[in-house]
């Protein structure tokens, strides 16, 4: 059959307390234009992020129940160890409470002054981490990230070239890893291909230079190399996922996002002396080695989220429900990041609304059209989230030098929307795209040094700029 359907029933709904655009403009100017700051109550679409706000199987709630609270070597420990052990083939594994502590965890042993962590994109947690340690976090994506239309395949790829050309330049001893993101979040959720991940594997063999995954999104990238790469159409998810791990010698993971948790994270080592500190630390900050900061029923939901991530018929469902949002919104004429990726659908913000000066954040300009035409929460990723401005960071996030990506990030939560919510959004989407010229940039009034789009604030420049557009019309 052409329809995909979910494969799944609903067995239990939950209530959308439904708002007036009235409304939407008061508590959206109560929270200093910025939509991290909202309740949940106020919003009717939750597109701001896919982590850890997917929706649990049937299976996953029985598991919950039965938990095994023990302080130390609690059965549902040994039952999730076992199957990322199954699924990853890396023996020494270490629950935390999310990903962001595997980060954290990570880069305190090997980060530092003078260290050079490259990456084919940070992201903000994980750059922020690296930053933190006194290290610098430095962005290598192949040339056709830079360009939000071109179709390639693997926009997520690392550049093989600029790495080699980094390591020469600072020298080994300096990079203590070198880690690629699958999917690449920053760049439009775009996958990384086997064949990237080995010739970096390559690079890191000649230079003895270990290798980390940041894997968050690894079933999803599994599934966009069997379906792109080429030879990869016959072969298993399970088996893409496997050789993805078999070429790293470590991983630092969120399980609230293809663990399909609520809570949760990894931290994965072939290296025991590493594993051995790793754990010395997780139990000063977080907890025995065998919970990790988690409840034993959140180890039981993971172990069996890490199960079904890897089903085919669910990861057909999940990948065609964001390519169809992502062709609805072309076929108006709103431009987002091409192809669609994994988790997300990406609108360019700056070539949404060009009227919007890049230092008055038309991505934000976008999120907060967005909230007020519908109730839709969505993200912005560009000049908010990686424009701190620390001198240490490489490019502040930029994808290359002088050229940063605005974008606004549709992130769907896991097994909770049906294709009517979806139709919705591209409605919102199209009808604040038609009056795009309303939209108004804005400035910062307060923000901390660091991570600063989550508590920012902000307030909306008097009136928007009137521009002409390439038909002779005003916008």
């Amino acid at each position: 059959m052409k329809t995909i359907i979910e494969p799944f029933r609903i067995k239990c709904v939950e209530p959308i307390r439904m708002s007036t655009r009235e409304y939407r403009e008061r508590v959206l100017r109560e929270a200093g234009f910025n939509v991290f700051q909202l309740r949940a109550d106020d919003v009717i679409i939750d597109l701001l992020t896919d982590s850890g706000t997917g929706a649990m199987s049937s299976e996953q709630w029985a598991g919950i129940m039965r938990g095994d609270e023990s302080y130390a070597g609690a059965s549902s420990f040994y039952r999730f160890q076992s199957r990322i052990q199954e699924l990853t083939g890396f023996r020494h594994v270490l629950p935390t409470h999310q990903g962001r502590a595997s980060e954290r965890i990570l880069f305190e042993l090997v980060g530092g002054a003078g260290k050079i962590v490259p990456n084919n994109a940070h992201f903000d947690t994980t750059r922020a981490n690296i930053e933190h340690s006194g290290a610098v976090a430095v962005d290598l994506p192949i040339p056709e990230a830079r360009d939000p239309k071109n179709r390639h395949p693997f926009k997520g790829n690392m550049d093989v070239s600029a790495l080699e050309a980094l390591i020469r330049e600072v020298g080994r001893e300096r990079i203590p890893l070198v880690m690629v993101t699958v999917t690449n979040n920053s760049g439009g959720g775009q996958p990384v291909s086997l064949e990237n991940l080995r010739a970096v594997r390559a690079v890191c063999d000649r230079h003895r230079l270990p290798f980390f995954l940041d894997a968050c999104r690894f079933a999803e990238n599994a599934y966009l190399i069997k379906r792109r790469e080429p030879g990869m159409q016959n072969r298993d998810v399970r088996d893409i996922v496997r050789e993805m791990f078999d070429l790293s010698d470590g991983a630092t993971i969120s399980a609230k996002k293809d663990g399909l948790v609520n809570i949760g994270g990894l931290l994965l080592f072939r290296d025991e002396a590493l594993f051995q500190r790793a754990g010395n630390l997780l139990i000063l900050t977080e907890g025995f080695v065998t919970y990790g900061g988690l409840a034993g029923r959140d180890l039981e939901a993971m172990a069996q989220g890490f199960e079904e991530v890897v089903h085919e018929d669910y990861l057909a469902y999940r990948i065609r429900s964001v390519e169809y949002l992502g062709e609805k919104l072309l076929s108006v004429g709103i431009p987002i990041v091409e192809p669609p990726g994994g988790h997300a659908i990406y609108i360019d913000a700056a070539a949404f609304c060009p009227h919007i000066a890049l230092e008055n954040f038309p991505g934000q300009a976008v999120v907060c059209g967005l909230y007020r035409t519908a109730g839709i929460r969505a993200v912005e990723i560009g000049s908010v989230m990686f424009g701190s401005g620390d001198a240490r960071s490489h490019h502040h996030g930029l994808p290359i030098p002088g050229k940063r990506l605005e974008l606004v990030r549709l992130a769907i939560p896991r097994r909770v929307y049906t294709q009517s919510h979806i139709d919705y959004v591209v409605e919102a989407a199209t009808d604040l795209y038609q009056h795009r010229g309303e939209l108004r940039g804005l400035r910062i009034i307060s923000a901390p040094p660091v991570l600063r789009h989550f508590t920012a604030r902000f307030e909306e420049l008097s009136s928007a700029p009137i521009r002409i557009n390439d038909f002779g019309s005003a916008i």
